[in-house]
């Protein structure tokens, strides 16, 4: 196969997974299975695609969220993803530093996945009937940017279903805990993809990278997230997210079963 074919299929599938609650780790290892293993560098740059497509589908609530920096409200929910964002930041370079690195065995990602999923669907029974609120409180925004931490440690645990499920359980409304969440994966994967692409740069024993096929994934990522993320806020507004818990114990399960 094509290696243009094949960054173009993993950017395909970077774009659906990164902002769905269901692990784009988990199905990146999947497909790199048959489509052969990429570098972490590749893996982490093309979610900067995904996270583009976010900003662009979110361009008019940042711009309220800028522009209205005088409104109490608007501060005080910049403020908590600032918070929530410096909470990640500083401990994710504490991982870094201690030589937390992507596992290079299968089955604790396959894990992250199957388990994570067990918890949305145990989570989405539990709340069943529950009252929630649409205000991010201060509690959530601490947490959730403790929670992407969680992804950092354990890759397949999913950064968006993991902040996603901590909102849920804290009282945040399904709409609210995924706009936080995606909100707060624009700077989290745009630090984490220039930190990555600088590290290589300045590191000479890193293999060679096609940067134009890094380039080709990226676009098609951002073109297929931008899709996806459009489409799951409007399924939110009326859905659970039982069926991404039973999708990811599937995918998880498929991976201790296919991949070795």
């Amino acid at each position: 196969m094509s290696h243009w074919l094949i960054v173009t299929l993993l950017g395909l599938i970077e774009g659906i997974t990164e902002f769905l609650p269901v692990s784009s780790t988990g199905h990146l290892l999947l497909a790199e299975h048959w489509l052969g293993q990429q570098s972490e560098l590749f893996n982490v740059v093309i979610q900067t695609g995904a996270v583009l497509a976010v900003l662009v589908v979110f361009a008019k609530r940042a711009q309220e969220l800028l522009l209205g920096w005088s409104q109490p409200a608007n501060r005080d929910y910049l403020l908590k993803l600032a918070v929530a964002f410096v909470i990640t930041a500083v401990g994710g370079l504490a991982l870094k530093k201690a030589g937390l690195k992507l596992p290079k065995e299968t089955a604790p990602i396959a894990w992250a996945t199957l388990i994570g999923g067990v918890l949305f669907v145990a989570a989405e029974q539990w709340l069943r009937g529950r009252k929630t609120t649409e205000a991010v409180s201060w509690a959530v925004a601490i947490a959730v940017g403790a929670s992407q931490l969680i992804a950092v440690a354990f890759p397949g645990s999913s950064r968006s279903g993991t902040t996603i499920l901590v909102a849920l359980l804290l009282g945040l409304s399904r709409t609210s805990a995924t706009e936080f969440s995606f909100l707060l994966g624009i700077p989290t994967l745009l630090a984490a993809g220039a930190k990555e692409t600088l590290d290589a740069l300045k590191d000479k024993t890193v293999p060679h990278e096609s940067w134009s096929e890094i380039g080709l994934a990226t676009l098609v990522a951002a073109v297929t997230a931008f899709v996806v993320v459009k489409w799951l806020l409007g399924y939110v507004r009326g859905h659970t997210f039982t069926a991404f818990g039973w999708y990811r114990i599937a995918v998880g399960a498929a991976i201790l079963l296919l991949v070795k």
